[in-house]
C-alpha cells in the first residue's frame, strides 16, 4: 500500500469510525497486599547439588512460579529446607571453594572452606547460596525472612503444614 493511495486513505477513514478499542480489558493486573497468597513450602535438601537447589528456592521465593508474579512486591511463597547438612557440592568445591567474611577490623579477615563451614554451621552454605540469588535491596531482605533452613529432618513449622514439593518437577 502506497503511503498517498486512494486505498490507504479508506483505511485510514475507516480506522477513525470505528469504536474505540476497550482499553481496560488490555491494563496490566498488580496484586494488591491482601490479594498476595502466600502458601509454606517444604523442601528435601539431602543428596541435592547446592547451586541447582539455591537456584529454584530463590524463584519459589520471589513467586517467579506464579502467575500473579510482580517484581516489585514480595508474593513468594515461605520456604522450609529440611537436611540441609547432607546437601552436595560438585567437584573439589567441598575442599576449595572458600567464605571469606571481614570484621572491619586490622587482621580481622576470616576464611573458612566449604567443607569447615558445613561443620560449624550446617545451615550456613544453603543460606548464603540462596541469598546470594536474591535481589540485594529492602525487598531481598524481605524475601530472605521468608527462608527457614534447618539442617536435620525435623522442623518447628509443623502447625503452617507445609507441602512437600520435588524441586525436580519445577521448570
Amino acid at each position: 500500500m502506497h503511503p498517498f493511495s486512494e486505498e490507504r486513505g479508506r483505511f485510514l477513514i475507516n480506522s477513525l469510525l470505528q469504536k474505540p478499542m476497550n482499553t481496560l480489558s488490555y491494563k496490566t493486573q498488580t496484586p494488591k497486599g491482601g490479594e498476595i497468597k502466600k502458601e509454606w513450602v517444604l523442601v528435601d535438601a539431602e543428596n541435592e547439588v547446592l547451586g541447582r537447589l539455591a537456584t529454584k528456592v530463590a524463584a519459589i521465593l520471589r513467586g517467579k512460579y506464579k502467575t500473579n508474579y510482580t517484581p516489585h512486591l514480595d508474593c513468594g511463597d515461605n520456604v522450609i529446607i529440611i537436611n540441609a547438612d547432607k546437601v552436595r557440592l560438585t567437584g573439589a568445591k567441598m575442599n576449595e571453594k572458600e567464605y571469606i567474611h571481614y570484621s572491619g577490623y586490622p587482621g580481622g579477615q576470616k576464611i573458612g572452606t566449604a567443607k569447615e563451614m558445613l561443620r560449624k554451621k550446617p545451615t550456613f552454605l544453603v543460606e548464603e547460596a540462596v541469598r546470594g540469588m536474591l535481589p540485594k535491596t529492602r525487598l531481598g531482605s524481605d524475601l530472605f525472612r521468608n527462608l527457614r533452613v534447618f539442617a536435620g529432618s525435623e522442623h518447628d513449622h509443623q502447625a503452617q503444614q507445609p507441602k512437600l514439593i520435588n524441586i525436580h518437577e519445577i521448570k
